[in-house]
């Protein structure tokens, strides 16, 4: 399994999030956004359906039925992995919750905020120590992401 994870400096979640969930819809994958805030998930919601005029991102906010379980892209702060997701996104210091089909867990945090940064920093050497393939990414001055060595 790999772990990816983006340290927000230039851009907030709401700009960096879609095009990655676009990316993982164009590999198949289904994608779980864990976050243990409701308004962030209702932000989301929100912002799925009209972050670009030429995009649409099929989602839902988990309900915990078995309507989830359709779902591309579910929202949530429930445990577990409601739409049997490839790649799980943490936002807001979520936990990993159940990781069996998952190919990918992407950890985006606020560069900015020194708890949030301090929590990535534990999560990466729990990941390595785990074993997982990581990856780490940052913006350039430009707003470009580069993987850092």
């Amino acid at each position: 399994m790999e772990c990816w994870f983006y340290h927000l400096e230039q851009t907030d979640v709401a700009a960096t999030l879609p095009p990655l969930l676009e990316r993982c819809r164009q590999r198949g994958w289904r994608a779980l956004v864990r976050s243990p805030l409701p308004e962030r998930l209702d932000a989301l919601d929100a912002l799925l359906w009209t972050y670009r005029d030429d995009s649409w991102l099929p989602h839902a906010v988990a309900s915990g039925s078995d309507a989830d379980t359709r779902q591309p892209v579910l929202l949530s702060a429930l445990p577990g992995n409601g739409n049997a997701a490839q790649a799980v996104f943490r936002l807001d210091g979520a936990e990993e919750g159940s990781l069996d089909g998952v190919e990918r867990v992407f950890v985006l945090f606020d560069g900015r905020d020194d708890e949030a940064v301090q929590r990535a920093r534990a999560d990466f050497k729990a990941a390595r120590s785990a074993g997982h393939d990581m990856a780490y990414w940052r913006q350039d001055g430009d707003g470009t992401w580069t993987r850092q060595a």
